[in-house]
């Protein structure tokens, strides 16, 4: 598996954007393709495997799926902070909706139009979090 620079992967999300006409569409990823993606957990079975600084160019056989993206949280001055997990539950019966911060997770591609992120946060640990309804931000 290829391990790849957090900051490469995520910088495109992470950073101000420029006033220059030129884009650089390689290096870009649309919100579009990160909602909806899978929430993988490195921290199968108690085993702490986590390493902010390390993101990978693939899903992992060994992680397990525990949600799903369910939106992208930007501060005040534009920069992303974190995303909204939607963990638990059945056909979003039961589920929550939980905030992970950004130093939290990794970006992980699935192919070159879809992502998913990895965490070292079990699910019995995201589903002890404040549930972050619609309500949330009102």
């Amino acid at each position: 598996m290829k391990k790849l620079t957090i900051t490469s992967m995520i910088i495109a999300l992470a950073a101000p954007l420029s006033a220059e006409t030129h884009t650089d569409r390689e290096n870009m990823i649309r919100s579009r393709d990160l909602t909806g993606g899978e929430i993988y957990t490195t921290n199968v079975d108690g085993d702490m495997n986590w390493d902010r600084n390390t993101a990978y160019d693939m899903v992992d056989d060994n992680w397990e799926n525990i949600g799903e993206i369910e939106d992208l949280i930007l501060d005040r001055e534009g920069q992303m902070i974190g995303v909204i997990a939607e963990v638990g539950g059945f056909l979003d019966i039961g589920d929550k909706h939980v905030f992970i911060a950004l130093d939290g997770i990794s970006l992980v591609p699935v192919d070159d139009r879809a992502y998913s992120i990895v965490t070292g946060l079990s699910k019995d640990e995201l589903m002890k979090r404040e549930d972050l309804d619609e309500g949330f931000w009102d």
